[in-house]
């Protein structure tokens, strides 16, 4: 019945079971492959990936797609509801449960067997409790429940998978089980005049979230150079070096060849993320000389050495192109000197506020540096963290504190000027 939950369904008590995967097949053509239980493809999930990848999407965008079609598909697995059968009280049973339920606990294989279910107390770990602010960084640690963004970007996901089967006119589909807001007549009349008022009220999922403004934060420093002196060998130095002074996303740098280090022209080339372009981005001369010790050590361990052999390698054999996940232990593990949460991504947040506080620096140059398509992107740099609030806020304190110590000033009684006087009457007053 509309309203109401399906008969049987508990969902203060249902438990996603880890079925399924999301499989990386290093096929060009067919990237990443949505497995059910019992190893098979699913075919309208490859058929929905193609058309992805027939578009403008990036390489990664099948895998940041499948892991909301992973989590949709178990859901319905477990429920035994086809995926073309689904109304819109089983999209809203999910909604609501991603919204209310905790994540999924995934324990170390090294800690299996030793760690307690369910969440880890601070008490045992010594790191501060899911969801609150880090007393370094002032970033709210990781939280138990999935966060705003997770789910708008999964309702997002799913709504455009059944749009593109709606429009291909497969399976047994009649309505969107992800409907976007109903809006009245007048509502709607007023988002005729087009413009920036019109992309402000365009229609939204029914059940997306409201995502807060989130304000980039940079690494102050000192805390940087405390990072930096925690580092363990010349090839993290000289890739921390490089996000800084590059501002590029860590998988454009991870990913760049030895050949595309331009030490004469001081400068390093990616891919970038998007557009899947090269562009050559500035580096600092420090950035190259910590990619020369990095180089010259390990070269000389056999390393492969071409231009076109990836730029960063492990350090131990066998060697292996340094990926994401490895880079992000390794920063982590700095982190962790410091008792801070910094992430990789924040070190492109720190190059832009660096080249943005430079006042010969024009912005559209710094767009073009970090790969941005619009200007008004850098908008969100123009915020007040809340850092710079609370150190506003108290110089602003201070100073009225100093004037109620500073002592009154003379009180000079008024008078006329004799001259002005002379002048005024046409006499002499003296």
């Amino acid at each position: 019945m509309p309203g109401e939950l399906r008969p049987g369904r508990d969902l203060k008590n249902f438990v996603l079971p880890e079925i399924g995967q999301l499989l990386e097949t290093g096929d060009p053509w067919e990237p990443y492959q949505l497995l059910d239980p019992f190893g098979r493809p699913v075919e309208p999930v490859a058929l929905y990936f193609k058309d992805l990848m027939a578009g403008n999407s990036s390489p990664l965008t099948p895998r940041s797609y499948g892991m909301d079609l992973l989590r949709w598909w178990r859901f319905l697995w477990v429920l035994g509801i086809e995926w073309d059968r689904v109304v819109r009280e089983d999209a809203r049973d999910f909604m609501l449960w991603m919204k209310l339920t905790d994540k999924p606990v995934r324990v170390h294989w090294r800690h299996r067997g030793k760690e307690p279910a369910g969440i880890p107390t601070p008490s045992r770990t010594g790191k501060p409790a899911p969801g609150t602010p880090n007393p370094v960084t002032g970033k709210p640690s990781v939280g138990t429940k999935y966060a705003p963004r997770t789910r708008a970007h999964c309702e997002t996901v799913l709504r455009s998978f059944y749009d593109f089967h709606l429009d291909s006119n497969t399976g047994s589909l009649l309505v969107n089980p992800f409907p976007l807001v109903r809006k009245s007549k007048s509502a709607r009349a007023k988002e005729q005049g087009g413009g920036e008022k019109k992309r402000q009220n365009r229609r939204t999922g029914l059940y997306r979230p409201t995502i807060p403004k989130r304000i980039p934060r940079r690494i102050p420093d000192e805390k940087f150079t405390e990072v930096f002196a925690g580092l363990r060998s010349h090839r993290d130095r000289a890739l921390l070096a490089f996000w800084v002074a590059t501002g590029a996303r860590a998988e454009e740098l991870l990913t760049s060849k030895q050949g595309r280090a331009i030490v004469s022209q001081q400068t390093i080339g990616v891919i970038r993320k998007g557009t899947r372009e090269y562009q050559e981005l500035p580096a600092t001369p420090d950035a190259f000389v910590w990619l020369r010790l990095y180089q010259e050590d390990t070269w000389k361990k056999g390393v492969p050495r071409g231009r076109a052999q990836p730029l960063w390698w492990t350090l131990r054999r066998p060697w292996r192109p340094l990926e994401y996940d490895a880079a992000r232990m390794m920063f982590n593990r700095a982190n962790a000197l410091l008792g801070a949460n910094w992430t990789l991504h924040d070190l492109r947040h720190t190059a832009t506020f660096l080249m943005l506080d430079d006042p010969n620096m024009p912005p559209v140059y710094v767009q073009h540096i970090l790969g941005h398509k619009c200007l008004s992107t850098l908008d969100i740099y123009n915020r007040p963290t809340k850092d710079d609030v609370i150190a506003a806020g108290l110089a602003h304190h201070a100073r009225q504190e100093q004037r109620r110590k500073e002592p009154p000033a003379p009180v000079v009684e008024p008078s006329y000027n004799p001259d002005s006087l002379s002048i005024l009457f046409g006499r002499d007053l003296s």
